[in-house]
């Protein structure tokens, strides 16, 4: 039929509205001569086919001109390798307050004991706020120490991101050509599901690495001139406890280095959910507007789309990111193997309610939105720069 020329040839080859109307008219007048009314309808059915044909056409190339090119999976992971490096240096200081703030809530302490009513799950810290968090920061451990953390931040962003975007595109890719075939109705919400399965897959893969990096970031250490544990000496660290009891070799202990996995993927799922099915319609959307293809406007449309669809999935799942935070930086033995991520959020609630829930919501979506920005963008403009190279040029 129509719907299928229209796709396999290019634009200057497409027959107008017009001849596509006489050629499908003429080949169904033969069938439908028996009466006027039936004639009506097929020309009726005709044009609404050629309307959805043409409607489908143009999002589906729309699609696949700005982020479906046909690339490797090495190119996509250097693509979004390249996005993540970017994105974890100029975020990280905003990610090491967000965390001494959760931490501070969960009852670890900041200052001298006698400068400060502690207990288990809440205190009243030295902390007061966020400008409070940075200038004494910077004052008491060193401004370098805003980017604690970030070497596990790239040894955690390469991978994860190496995985996440490209799968992202796979999946999505896979299940708009099957639901597109078999339930069109469904096409709209292939990118909720594959931000979710990839997102799964990256986080649980790389989630030691996640671990080490929130451990860093809440421990403090004032100028005496020792120098911080690593990524590697935090995770033995973890596993320092039940070394005594279990042995190393015993999955018990490396239990351990998933502590807070099931919040981790609680929060992560939901927001890759929201983010890819706000996003995906917006910069869609922002580039139809543009109608130009070129490095600005895919640049452009994917870091606004970005911002607001990261912006709106971090603050959407604070309360998640709250409970993570708090398993990640749980000392007790007992505790670490036996708390539920249902349990923690139920703590929170008791312990700060709705206060509690959003603790650091403002640097969440402060360093969400930036950083989905800088990571989406960087990665399609990567991908854009590539598919232009392996494109011949029009003659």
């Amino acid at each position: 039929m129509v719907a299928g020329s229209t796709q396999t040839h290019s634009s200057w080859m497409k027959p107008t509205d017009s001849e596509s109307s006489k050629v499908d008219f003429a080949e169904k007048v033969p069938i439908s001569n028996s009466s006027p009314s039936t004639s009506e309808a097929v020309l009726a059915e005709d044009r609404q086919e050629h309307s959805s044909s043409s409607f489908s056409s143009q999002h589906e190339n729309h699609s696949s001109t700005f982020s479906d090119f046909n690339l490797g999976f090495g190119e996509r992971v250097f693509s979004a390798a390249g996005a993540a490096v970017i994105s974890a240096i100029l975020v990280n200081p905003l990610d090491v307050v967000k965390t001494r703030l959760q931490a501070q809530a969960a009852g670890v302490p900041y200052s001298h004991q006698e400068h400060h009513i502690h207990n288990r799950m809440g205190s009243i810290g030295p902390y007061k706020g966020t400008l409070d968090v940075f200038s004494k920061i910077v004052r008491q451990e060193g401004f370098i120490r805003l980017w604690r953390g970030t070497n596990a931040s790239l040894a955690l962003a390469i991978p994860t991101v190496g995985i996440y975007l490209p799968c992202y595109d796979i999946f999505r890719n896979r299940i708009e050509a099957l639901t597109a075939d078999h339930a069109p109705h469904l096409t709209p919400y292939a990118p909720l599901v594959a931000g979710a399965v990839a997102r799964s897959l990256a986080c649980i893969s790389c989630y030691p690495i996640e671990l080490a990096r929130t451990r860093m970031q809440a421990s403090k250490e004032l100028k005496n001139g020792v120098k911080p544990p690593g990524v590697w000496k935090t995770l033995l660290g973890v596993l320092n406890p039940v070394s005594r009891t279990y042995s190393l070799h015993n999955s018990q202990g490396y239990r351990l280095l998933w502590t807070g996995v099931g919040a981790q993927v609680a929060r992560d799922v939901p927001f890759s959910a929201i983010c890819w099915s706000t996003l995906e319609p917006m910069r869609r959307r922002i580039l139809c507007l543009v109608g130009e293809e070129n490095g600005a406007s895919v640049l452009g449309a994917n870091f606004s789309a970005g911002f607001v669809a990261g912006s709106l999935a971090a603050a959407a799942t604070c309360p998640l990111d709250v409970a993570k935070t708090r398993r990640q930086i749980e000392k007790d033995l007992v505790r670490q193997l036996n708390m539920t991520t249902r349990q923690t959020v139920m703590e929170v609630w008791r312990d700060g309610g709705v206060k509690g829930l959003f603790m650091g919501v403002g640097l969440r979506v402060a360093r969400a939105g930036p950083s989905v920005g800088i990571v989406v963008s960087f990665y399609e403009v990567v991908k854009y720069v590539l598919h232009q190279r392996h494109t011949p040029p029009r003659v």
